[in-house]
């Protein structure tokens, strides 16, 4: 059987977009912040506790498009049990990914399941609905509370 890859991120970023994980706001939280993106109006909230230096919880909140809420949906998932930087430096990776493509400086398989957003950057209108979690996230480990996309 033959499988379309495209199809199937597709269907992986609906899916999180419909059902996001970890959307919930988050008692306790040590570190939080909140993104806008102007462009299409989506916001969120990321909520973070950091425990003996690891990222022991993460949740977010907010509204948007389908791209955001699976981004950031992904992104809980993805650094959850990490280290600050080894988040940080995820971040790095999956923008690289969003805004240069997927042959910049990672292959997609590299990234495991965030691998997904690789159509993403196809399309350059839809590159900040999906970087919005993970410059929330950035943000909220460097005791920001505000990020724009702008």
């Amino acid at each position: 059987m033959n499988v379309d890859l495209r199809d199937l991120y597709q269907e992986v970023i609906i899916d999180h977009g419909r059902h996001p994980r970890n959307f919930r706001a988050l008692k306790g939280a040590t570190h939080t912040a909140e993104g806008f993106n102007p462009l299409c109006g989506d916001q969120l909230r990321i909520y973070l506790k950091l425990t003996d230096g690891l990222i022991s919880d993460i949740a977010f909140q907010g509204s948007g498009c389908v791209i955001s809420q699976a981004s950031a949906s992904l992104l809980t998932q993805a650094v959850k049990g990490q280290k600050p930087e080894q988040a940080l430096a995820l971040f790095d990776r999956v923008h690289a990914l969003l805004t240069e493509g997927p042959n910049a400086q990672q292959t997609p398989p590299e990234l495991g399941k965030l691998a997904v957003l690789a159509g993403v950057w196809e399309f350059p209108v839809r590159v900040k609905c999906a970087t919005l979690a993970w410059h929330t996230l950035r943000s909220a480990l460097a005791g920001e509370p505000q990020v724009s996309t702008e």
